[in-house]
């Protein structure tokens, strides 16, 4: 069964109205402190919310930095971190909430707690560049399931910008991320800037990522080559793009033959069947986000990438890596989901339809040298295009900004 879509979390918003009538109260009579920022990201630790609260820890050691953790699984991860952290969700984590000056989040305000973030200044630090139509921009974002909703889909609506409207500065990886952002959640462009995404900055310095890849898969590192297969969420429904057993086994005489590991990446709320691959070949491995919760550090380990619509081809190409694309529902997703640029114009005309034909390029991006420089140049004109700093710098360009705005808005 899925375990979120949008027309699910758009009932439990509509149910949830009068606890954000009481969150509001509440916020009006607790005193907001100077030196205490929250921060949070829905899926755990991790994302821009993990670099800049490491950030302001290490070079501003006067702020009271927290984070919100989900669960005690991601309490007890962040104590392991050196962090302090409370469940934001328990009435500390109302109060953490309550008394924060900054709260920094990376999906939504439930990556606080939710009841608690009226009138502090919100930093949306948004998980990755927009490729598909997202909030307002999305039709698919007010749905709710059930006929006859238009009434309800406009005070859905409504309810979405005035929340949106909370959110103080969100920063951009470029220009053209800014003008997404912007439209797609009713900001006015002071709001947007373009700062870079923390969560990149990790991919500017040198990590061991390929060591922390094999101990994730609790797998020796004999040199193998290594395969990223991620795909998007689609709302609940099941990935098109999961092989069949017919195709598990051209993918794992593939594997066989050039030596490579195929690492399949679920989205953390998508629903896919990929077990067949596990017993087709020891050269499948499964890295969900049980075993690794931000998959940003661990790109640098990966040689290729495979993916269909999903954001983390713009992270992957700062890697300077191959990207592939299997998109195998292009007309039906485009459709209905919406994108922001031509799917050909994302994917340099080179997506394909089935697993034989990925394989297929594959093997000739190891026989085809020119092929290959091509597909090495649209990962570096991705890159180009989408990012307008690579300097490693992201998160202090953020910190930057967000004191620069709460200086104007206490000046005004």
């Amino acid at each position: 069964m899925p375990r979120f879509t949008f027309s699910a979390g758009n009932a439990r918003k509509l149910l949830a109205l009068p606890l954000y009538a009481l969150g509001a109260i509440a916020a009006a009579l607790v005193p907001r402190r100077r030196d205490a920022w929250v921060f949070g990201s829905g899926p755990g630790i991790g994302e821009g919310a993990l670099e800049l609260l490491r950030y302001v820890s290490a070079e501003h050691p006067s702020i009271r930095a927290v984070w919100l953790a989900k669960d005690e699984t991601d309490a007890a991860a962040a104590t392991a971190l050196g962090m302090r952290s409370v469940l934001k969700n328990s009435a500390r984590g109302l109060l953490a909430t309550l008394r924060a000056e900054v709260i920094v989040v990376t999906h939504g305000f439930g990556d606080a707690n939710r009841y608690g973030t009226r009138g502090a200044f919100v930093v949306q630090l948004w998980h990755g560049i927009p490729l598909k139509l997202i909030q307002l921009d999305s039709p698919a974002t007010l749905s709710l399931g059930i006929p006859g909703a238009a009434r309800l889909r406009g005070l859905l609506r409504r309810f979405y910008r005035r929340g949106f409207a909370g959110i103080s500065l969100m920063p951009a990886a470029s220009e053209l991320a800014a003008g997404r952002l912007r439209t797609a959640f009713g900001l006015p462009a002071p709001r947007v800037v373009v700062t870079g995404d923390p969560r990149d900055d990790v991919l500017a310095r040198a990590t061991p990522a390929r060591a922390e890849l094999f101990t994730r898969l609790q797998l020796a590192d004999a040199g193998q080559h290594t395969i990223l297969f991620a795909p998007t969420w689609r709302d609940g429904e099941p990935d098109p793009g999961a092989p069949s057993p017919a195709e598990w086994a051209d993918i794992a005489a593939y594997l066989e033959r050039s030596g490579s590991l195929l690492i399949v990446r679920p989205h953390h709320l998508s629903v896919g069947d990929y077990a067949a691959g596990l017993t087709a070949s020891d050269r499948v491995r499964m890295l969900g986000a049980d075993l690794q919760t931000d998959i940003t550090p661990l790109l640098p380990a990966f040689d290729m990438l495979i993916t269909d619509y999903s954001s983390i081809a713009f992270d992957y190409s700062l890697t300077g890596g191959a990207i592939f694309y299997l998109a195998p529902d292009e007309e039906s997703y485009t459709g209905s989901r919406g994108l922001y640029e031509p799917y050909r114009e994302f994917s340099g005309g080179r997506e394909v339809r089935s697993w034989a034909a990925l394989l297929g390029q594959l093997d000739r991006f190891s026989t085809d040298a020119a092929w290959a420089d091509e597909v090495i140049a649209h990962s570096s004109e991705v890159a180009a295009r989408h990012f307008a700093f690579r300097d490693g710098r992201n998160t202090a360009r953020v910190y930057e900004a967000v004191r620069t705005a709460i200086r104007e808005e206490q000046r005004g």
